[in-house]
């Protein structure tokens, strides 16, 4: 009960206040692997993961996989909350928007290639996976209304709920303020009228952003924006000439369930990246950790060879 109504209570205090954009920008330039970085925010009495995770920017399960030890309902007052926000940059296209189903996260890279800026984002929930793949942005609409496709009528039907044939704009709308259409099926990039979904494994296989993220995102991407999706649980980068490795729990439709086969994934990415472990002394036992704490922040795991 005493859990419970902790919960309740920072349901009303996030209804109460307002809370800034959950975006962070980065400089950044070609080349460079990693950006932003980690901090520590003590716990207030009325605080719980969302609401810290709306507050600074960041979904409740990273904040959950960055501090296993702390309760994410009662952290406790005064307790030092790690923020996870340093991020090695997935390995792939670094133009326009970039997606990483496993970390909950999206990158946009404007055209002036000095600056990155990066999203929690809700993804497809198991049964209603997102796909991955390289695509475009083909149609974008403010205030959108929402046709439902009979797959989704038919899963509110399920759970005996109603749901019409359009949505209109407005606080009832899931799509929230505004939406991308992409030129892949019926995925759409979009806001949301559920933003506790947030950093969540929630929608129906398409992207949800915080309305005032898409609000400043949307007039900053236009029409042909490239897009690429992928689903890369471990992340490796070279930061001040040493070798960092990010791990996060990796997706189970896409696999490597046993800590066996995400140690034979990581050996695999260590050969596929041999342009970055070339020349370096690995610590393997600290990559094993790692690898089975999935905490998502990046980690030194290698140094250069000394001659």
């Amino acid at each position: 009960m005493r859990t419970f109504m902790r919960y309740f209570a920072g349901l009303v205090v996030a209804a109460l206040f307002s809370f800034p954009a959950l975006a962070h920008e980065y400089a950044w330039e070609p080349g460079r692997h990693l950006v932003g970085e980690l901090f520590h925010v003590p716990a207030r009495f009325e605080d719980t993961f969302h609401l810290l995770g709306k507050e600074h920017g960041f979904g409740y399960l990273e904040l959950l996989a960055a501090n296993p030890d702390i309760d994410p309902w009662l952290p406790g007052e005064n307790t030092e909350v790690l923020m996870p926000g340093q991020h090695i940059l997935p390995h792939g296209s670094t133009e326009g928007i970039l997606i990483n189903l496993p970390e909950f996260r999206l990158y946009f890279f404007p055209p002036e290639g000095d600056s990155v800026t990066t999203y929690p984002i809700g993804i497809g929930r198991e049964g209603w996976e997102s796909p991955t793949g390289q695509t475009v942005v083909r149609y974008k609409e403010a205030n959108p209304r929402w046709f439902p496709p009979q797959s989704i009528i038919e899963d509110y039907a399920s759970r005996g709920e109603h749901l019409p044939r359009m949505v209109p704009p407005g606080p009832d709308n899931p799509l929230g303020d505004y939406k991308m259409n992409l030129a892949m099926g019926a995925i759409v990039i979009h806001g949301t009228n559920k933003p506790f979904g947030i950093g969540m494994r929630v929608s129906a296989g398409c992207f949800r952003l915080d309305n005032e993220d898409i609000g400043k995102l949307f007039p900053r991407v236009p029409l042909g924006t490239q897009v690429t999706i992928v689903n890369q649980p471990f992340k490796l980068g070279v930061y001040r000439e040493a070798l960092y490795l990010e791990a996060h729990t990796p997706l189970d439709e896409h696999g490597l369930p046993t800590s066996l086969d995400r140690f034979a994934a990581i050996r695999e990415l260590m050969s596929e990246r041999a342009e970055l472990t070339h020349g370096m002394r690995l610590d393997w036992a600290r990559i094993r950790e790692v690898v089975d704490a999935a905490e998502g922040v990046p980690v030194k795991i290698g140094e250069p060879l000394r001659s």
